[in-house]
Parts: structure tokens; sequence; C-alpha cells
């Protein structure tokens, strides 16, 4: 009889055993699924170009990828198909995800500006890419973790009532910011934040003749 109450007393005791196991096993799957509801859905990965091979941190940006970024915002910025005192409010407005606060204030100002001294009525304007003056790692330049500068070189050309008003070539030296704010909005999870340095300034013949050979 002894010997029963032992075989039972072993069983309870294994049983037992096994409920703490399962307790254990339900209180690590309670952590991986809080772990898992945590995980981000999306992630942004900025793919450099991959010709000679690359290592990057899942939030690091390639130089590439920041001047991409800066001259397809400040290209779209500069965008005034019809008439500039509506389209350049509308360019502000559409791009706004894209540029920090304060430069978004700088952008009203000289709207306001620019609307006062009569430099938008009827002004059609657009900025393309200065040919030889493309890409180079040299025309972005790292200030610090998510801060950079990005020189574009870029040829602005206006015109009112079909009569060319402005065809120059100018270096813009455009700051620009990590801003992962909302990836909804904005998925490069970058900003324009202004001009950086002395401002834009025009380039000069001989400016543009060097430049497109060392490019080359």
């Amino acid at each position: 009889m002894r010997r029963y109450r032992t075989e039972i007393d072993n069983v309870r005791a294994h049983l037992r055993s096994l409920w703490v196991v399962i307790g254990l096993q339900f209180v690590v799957i309670l952590a991986l699924w809080f772990g898992w509801s945590q995980a981000p859905k999306q992630l942004t990965v900025h793919v450099p170009d991959l010709r000679s091979g690359a290592t990057l941190a899942v939030n690091e940006v390639p130089a590439a990828n920041v001047y991409a970024f800066a001259y397809y915002i400040f290209q779209q910025l500069n965008r005034w198909p019809n008439d500039g005192a509506k389209d350049y409010g509308k360019a502000i407005f559409r791009i706004s995800p894209y540029v920090t606060p304060r430069y978004r204030a700088e952008l009203m100002a000289d709207l306001e500006q620019k609307g006062r001294q009569g430099e938008l009525a009827y002004r059609v304007r657009g900025v393309h890419e200065i040919a030889g003056h493309g890409y180079q790692e040299r025309r972005v330049d790292v200030l610090a973790p998510g801060v950079w500068v990005v020189w574009l070189d870029l040829e602005l050309a206006e015109s009112v009532k079909g009569m060319t008003v402005k065809k120059t070539a100018i270096r813009y030296p455009l700051r620009v910011v990590s801003l992962a704010v909302d990836p909804e909005a904005n998925p490069w999870g970058l900003a324009l934040d202004g001009f950086a340095s002395e401002g834009p300034r025009r380039l000069e013949a001989s400016e543009l003749g060097a430049d497109a050979k060392q490019e080359k």
C-alpha cells in the first residue's frame, strides 16, 4: 500500500513540475508576443550604389540618397508651371512634409515678400541640373550625424508671359537634416532646412568649365 502511495506522490510531483514548465513557456510566449507587437511594421532602408559593395546600418543614409532627395524636393519647390503668384504657394504646401518648420516659415516669408514686390505674377520658373555637374561624393558634406550640406549646381530659368527674364547658373548649398516624424507623409525621413554657408551664388563661366572637367 505504501508503494502505491509513493507512486501516486511521484506522479503528482511530476504533474506539478509539468505545470511549472507550462507556466514558464506561457510567460516566454507572452514576452515574445509583446516584443513582436512592439516591432516596427515598416523599416526605411536607404540602398546605396552596390557596385563596389556596402555595409550600412538601418538608419544610415548614403550621400547619394541625400543628394537625390535635396535635388528632387528643391526642384519641386521651384517649379512654377503657370503663374508664380499661385504656383509658389502651392509648391510650398505640397513639399511641407519635406521641410523643417523653420524653413517653411522662411519660405512663407519669401512668398509674401516676393508677392509685395511683384516678382510672382505671371512668372514661370524651373530649375534643372547643369550638365556635367551631377552627383559626386564631394557635393555632400557631413556636418554631424543626421546633418548634411548638399551643393547643387542648377540652372534657373524664369519667364514672364513667354519672355525669358532670367537664365542663370547658380550654386545652392542646401542643409538637409534627418526628420523621421511622419513616415506616412515623408518616407524619406529627411527634410530641407534652408540654405547653409553664405547662401546661393551665381557660378562664373570659368567654374562651369572647371567643374565639368573635374567630374569627367
